[in-house]
């Protein structure tokens, strides 16, 4: 049976996750022991909140090389939301440089200030545009909306990860797939049906 644990660091909309992906029945828990982790068959990082703040999460419940080994060594399924995408990259420009986990190289950046008409955050509903052959996205039709807030955004080095994109003054990644490894910038429990079909289709894969 798949089963399907949510980390708790301290960040995140964790009640809603859990919520969106127990509609499909799943064996589906909240915890951070490394127990569950390993008995785990996919793991889902959400997060609200600074990079920095992220990590230092991370680092305080003993996270770090707990996932590294599920998801780097072992290729175990993972997906990141919002924050939870951002902390998997190689760093972040938030407030000052801090190191991430380094599982996609790449930056986090801040959104674009020098159209004046756009809004940060980046806030509400949004287009995304996604490959055909994305799993992420399995019998989801083409510029569908995503629910989004956040002001910082990652870029990937290799622009073969990215699986959806999206604008707000300029592109956004919105999601990326490689290998075990998924993730999304916008939220997918707060974006209806569309986004619970999503999560299922990370379980599913």
């Amino acid at each position: 049976m798949k089963k399907v644990c949510i980390i708790d660091y301290g960040l995140g909309n964790l009640a809603s996750i859990y919520n969106a992906i127990k509609v499909f029945n799943f064996d589906v828990k909240i915890s951070n022991s490394s127990k569950d982790i390993q008995e785990a068959s996919h793991l889902v990082l959400p997060g609200v909140g600074s990079f920095e703040s992220g990590m230092e999460g991370l680092r305080k419940f003993n996270l770090i090389n707990i996932l590294n080994e599920q998801v780097v060594e072992k290729e175990k399924k993972f997906l990141g939301i919002c924050l939870g995408m951002q902390l998997i990259f190689t760093e972040s420009h938030e407030g000052g440089k801090f190191p991430g986990l380094n599982w996609i190289n790449g930056d986090v950046i801040k959104i674009s200030d020098k159209d004046k008409n756009i809004k940060i955050p980046h806030m509400g509903w949004n287009d995304v545009d996604f490959s055909a052959n994305s799993k992420l996205y399995k019998d989801i039709k083409i510029s569908t909306t995503f629910y989004f807030v956040h002001s910082y955004h990652a870029v990937p080095k290799n622009n073969n990860v990215i699986s959806g994109t999206s604008s707000h003054g300029s592109k956004i990644v919105a999601s990326i797939e490689h290998k075990n490894i998924f993730a999304t910038q916008f939220h997918p429990e707060k974006s209806h049906e569309v986004g619970t079909l999503l999560l299922k289709n990370f379980i599913n894969n």
